[in-house]
């Protein structure tokens, strides 16, 4: 398997996990996202991802942000046993893939400067 690829273990899957994550979570904010994290018990982050149709209707505009989130989340993010849920906010449909991955580099360098 490629290394480079996205693995289940870097993943939230379950909506357990999202639901631990929702239940008391550390949050940074950026105009088109919004970041809840909390530490987890694996040895490596994970990453979930709530796009929703209400903030993106397009299908083509969520399946973008997904692969620009998971490509800087799998490039970006090292070290922390954090889990992560990325949520849209409403300016990101008028940003372009240059200015959205500026912001999750600017969440990702948050999360990796929190004491966990």
């Amino acid at each position: 398997m490629c290394q480079s690829s996205f693995s289940k273990r870097k993943r939230l899957i379950t909506p357990s996990q999202y639901s631990r994550v929702f239940g008391e979570p550390v949050k940074f904010y950026q105009p088109g996202f919004m970041v809840l994290c909390r530490k987890n018990t694996e040895n490596t982050p994970r990453l979930g991802l709530a796009i929703s149709k209400k903030k993106l209707r397009l299908a083509v505009d969520r399946n973008r942000i997904k692969r620009l989130a998971r490509e800087s989340f799998r490039t970006q993010l090292h070290g922390n046993s954090v889990d992560i849920v990325l949520l849209a906010r409403n300016p990101i449909i008028n940003m372009d893939n240059t200015q959205i991955l500026k912001q999750l580099n600017w969440l990702w360098r948050k999360i990796n400067q929190q004491e966990w």
